[in-house]
């Protein structure tokens, strides 16, 4: 075994071909999709050149494909000129402008229909409202919103003008949109005075107002949405009513016309400094992906009604909410609030409600919703859904098979998608109607994207039990072009691990006897065991295997003998256990010793309520670890659902044994 190689030891022979119900009406047979991959395989770039022809209205075509002069920092189509919003917009309106664009929900029960014709009149007199108030092409705006249609609408506005946005997610705290604000150097905030969450409004001006006490320098504006009718401040001069300066705009705005290389926007992610990364996304490569895997991946149809439950504060809610399912003509759900408010059954009652036929959530929701029961999603009517998708984390087989037997009825295929903040759009996933699905992979490669696991030295690793480093060996059009201001951070973080030769995701990752990709953890999630380098994911999914557990979460912790040993956070099924746990701690750890083998038996298991997520699902790993090492808490915890886990976690009145 290389030393860069990691073990699997998770075993997982369930598979599960296309349906003959789902493949008779699937946009792409499997004649087609063979086609799509023999053709990129043949000549990467010409293919990437006739789907950015075929897919994309241009202004000025563009003439050269791929420019790789000052690579790593690829730049696609470089001569061509377009507007993304006219994209997702004005190209439906003759053929589709009366169709639902967006229909929405809150969590107070208010809803909301938008055709393709209001949402564009929206999107006009906002982009007008900008360039009255001096935002120009290339300057940045920051969108600090709940999850309502103005988010939306708000971030195709600034694509329309030319303006960079940076979305905040609305759980963020005040410090941490400063820094976001600060490093992007932003114009106008765009916020509101609240947003409902958990029951709860979230008072996001009073928010954006402590971030800017004394600071933030180049922010001229506050634009203020009416949401929640909370009290708030307005300061004279510098904070604006939506609604007094919006509405008495024009509905027609003619777009900017910007380079295809022309930043789309920045998304902020957390990096291992504390220091919040600012990714550069393209205007026409990324849409190009997110559009495309959205005819892809998700099978959209005119008929469909498609519910990705991400916020637009995620990149998921980039790809998946505001621009890829616009860009592909579908009609989107959006739902503002939590997922158990009033009760547990809100997502399946959403479903029934709007029809919801293709559903795209986190593994820990899924999760979060399979450990209350079946018989709250058995109240609801979820015949209309047709396509499950997973997006966040890999999926555990036994969440999987949940997910595919209560929700899909055992007759909806289940897309595992495997992408990141920087890849723009999916780059694994099954295509339904040709992929045969395997519980906790995410299959193949779509067409064009040349993945690969390679060793410690670069070199590719052959064998189905050793995994490695998850790369990507050729550029692609959705790619990030940079960090923002720090371009020697995006080279050193994503590329000089193998001499700019390969994107370098983070992740580790081995393949089957199938060829099929099976995401084993963060890179930096690896354990070493007395030798054995392990991914956490596959302890994780054995734990949740057993009948008691919902959820788990695995992280190393420093041991003198064996260099690390695993540490378990675990959920059970129903009531945390208390009192004296050693017994039922004793069978956990025999039942993963049973699935994995003795090397990957937890020597800590900690029970609590729930997990420490963000409100996006995702499970903060690195505040786990700094807990298990007794370590100090030095990261923002404002994200979390739940801040009051932290003591449980901590083992203040959670049962914990070794």
């Amino acid at each position: 075994m290389q030393p860069g190689d990691i073990e699997s030891v998770l075993r997982e022979n369930r598979s599960f071909a296309p349906a003959a119900s789902f493949l008779a009406g699937a946009r792409l047979q499997p004649a087609d999709i063979e086609k799509l991959r023999q053709r990129a395989a043949a000549d990467h770039t010409g293919f990437w050149a006739e789907q950015a022809r075929t897919q994309l209205q241009w202004h000025k075509p563009f003439t050269v494909i791929l420019d790789e002069s000052t690579a790593p920092n690829y730049r696609w189509f470089p001569d061509g000129q377009l507007n993304v919003s006219l994209n997702c917009l004005d190209v439906h309106l003759a053929s589709r402008g009366d169709a639902p664009a967006i229909l929405f929900e809150g969590e107070p029960g208010d809803r909301r229909r938008l055709t393709y014709r209001e949402l564009h009149a929206a999107v006009c007199r906002l982009a007008n409202a900008l360039r009255s108030l001096g935002i120009n092409a290339g300057d940045r705006v920051v969108i600090y919103l709940p999850m309502v249609p103005e988010a939306v609408i708000a971030m195709q506005a600034c694509a329309r003008i030319g303006a960079v946005h940076s979305v905040v997610f609305g759980g963020f705290s005040a410090g941490s949109l400063r820094d976001r604000i600060e490093d992007a150097g932003a114009r106008l905030v765009i916020t509101a005075d609240g947003g409902h969450r958990g029951g709860h409004v979230i008072e996001l001006k009073a928010a954006v107002d402590k971030a800017l006490e004394g600071a933030c320098a180049t922010i001229e504006n506050v634009l203020v949405l009416q949401r929640a009718k909370n009290a708030v401040s307005m300061r004279a001069g510098r904070d604006l009513w939506w609604h007094e300066v919006v509405d008495r705009q024009s509905a027609l705005c003619d777009p900017a016309w910007v380079d295809a290389e022309h930043p789309l926007f920045l998304l902020y992610t957390s990096g291992s400094t504390g220091k919040p990364k600012g990714i550069q996304h393209s205007s026409a490569g990324y849409l190009l992906g997110a559009k495309l895997t959205s005819q892809w991946v998700f099978d959209l149809q005119p008929s469909d009604v498609f519910w990705c439950t991400a916020d637009v504060g995620w990149v998921t809610g980039h790809s998946y909410v505001a621009y890829g399912p616009l860009a592909a003509g579908a009609t989107l759900v959006m739902y503002e609030g939590a997922p158990t408010i009033p009760d547990a059954g809100r997502f399946w009652r959403i479903c029934e409600t709007h029809g919801v036929t293709v559903f795209y959530t986190a593994p820990t929701a899924i999760r979060a919703l399979m450990k209350l029961g079946d018989e709250i999603p058995a109240r609801y009517d979820l015949s209309k859904l047709r396509l499950l998708g997973t997006v966040g984390e890999p999926i555990n087989p036994e969440a999987w098979i949940w997910y595919h037997r209560v929700i899909g009825g055992e007759r909806c295929p289940i897309v595992d998608t495997w992408w990141q903040t920087e890849t723009g759009a999916i780059m694994i996933s099954p295509l339904p109607s040709a992929v045969a699905t395997k519980p906790g992979s995410c299959t193949l490669p779509l067409p064009g994207i040349d993945a690969a696991i390679v060793d410690d030295a670069g070199n590719a690793v052959s064998s189905p039990e050793a995994g490695g480093y998850l790369v990507i060996r050729k550029p692609w059009p959705s790619m990030l072009r940079t960090i923002w201001g720090d371009n020697e951070r995006y080279l050193a973080t994503y590329w000089e691990k193998f001499q700019n030769r390969y994107y370098v995701a983070g992740d580790s990752a081995h393949r089957d006897a199938d060829g099929y990709f099976w995401i084993m953890g963060r890179i930096d999630d690896v354990l070493k065991v007395s030798g054995h380098r392990l991914g956490t994911m596959e302890i994780e999914s054995a734990l949740v295997a057993h009948p008691r557990v919902a959820e788990a979460a695995v992280v190393g912790k420093p041991h003198d003998i064996k260099g690390e040993s695993v540490f378990a956070y675990v959920v059970c099924r129903g009531a945390r256990p208390t009192g004296d746990t050693r017994a039922f701690v004793d069978e956990l750890r025999n039942w993963v010793s049973e699935q994995l083998g003795a090397i990957a038996k937890p020597d800590d298991i900690r029970f609590a309520d729930n997990l420490p997520k963000t409100r996006s699902g995702k499970i903060m790993r690195r505040l786990l670890r700094a807990i298990a090492r007794g370590e100090p808490i030095t990261q923002d915890i404002s994200t979390l659902e739940n801040p009051a886990i932290v003591d449980q976690l901590r083992g203040v009145d959670a049962g914990a044994h070794s």
